[in-house]
């Protein structure tokens, strides 16, 4: 497993970039399951979002999840990554200069939660993040030896509160996200 030892027994299938096993989980009664489990550790996302000109800064890049149910593969989203033993305000900084070539300065923290606690082990810690013209500092792109294609896109606030009013937002991070910016700072989607 990748980070901490695992506290549950777990039988490895596979090992790489994500491990996959069978973990054994004790029940209330005492009791004990079989519980698929995947792990590739924590990570850090975060949504870049300039006051001033009230947009987002996210990132588009191919995703397989969408690709298996048959939909458009380039999803947008708040720029993420794993932790890869860092801490998670500094990761999150990271990946938004790697992906979004924006420069961040302060992190605003949301939330610390599982994705899919029910399959997998990753702890996602999540932020909100100002920033202005002058911090776009670099291209992006993202790690192309790490096999990312990343293309920045500024999105207008409207567009995103519209998506997640709508039940349009794809990516479930990022929709959290909106949402907190939508209940922290609901003067920037006023009209």
């Amino acid at each position: 497993m990748s980070g901490t030892p695992a506290a549950l027994p777990l039988k490895v299938l596979h090992r790489g970039w994500n491990t996959f096993g069978i973990a054994t989980l004790t029940l209330p009664d005492g009791s004990t399951v079989p519980r698929a489990l995947e792990d590739h550790g924590q990570a850090a996302c975060v949504l870049p979002y300039d006051p001033e000109r009230r947009v987002a800064l996210l990132v588009r890049q191919a995703r397989v999840g969408p690709a298996f149910w048959g939909e458009p593969a380039d999803l947008d989203e708040a720029p993420a990554g794993g932790l890869d033993g860092g801490e998670p305000e500094a990761t999150a900084i990271r990946e938004a200069m790697e992906e979004a070539g924006v420069r961040l300065r302060q992190l605003d923290c949301v939330a610390h939660a599982y994705s899919m606690p029910s399959v997998s082990s990753e702890r996602l810690w999540l932020y909100l993040a100002p920033y202005g013209e002058a911090d776009k500092v670099a291209a992006g792109g993202g790690l192309h030896a790490e096999g990312e294609q990343v293309v920045p896109v500024e999105v207008p606030l409207a567009t995103l509160a519209e998506a997640a009013r709508s039940g349009r937002f794809p990516d479930l991070k990022t929709l959290v996200l909106v949402q907190a910016l939508m209940l922290r700072r609901p003067e920037l989607f006023a009209a």
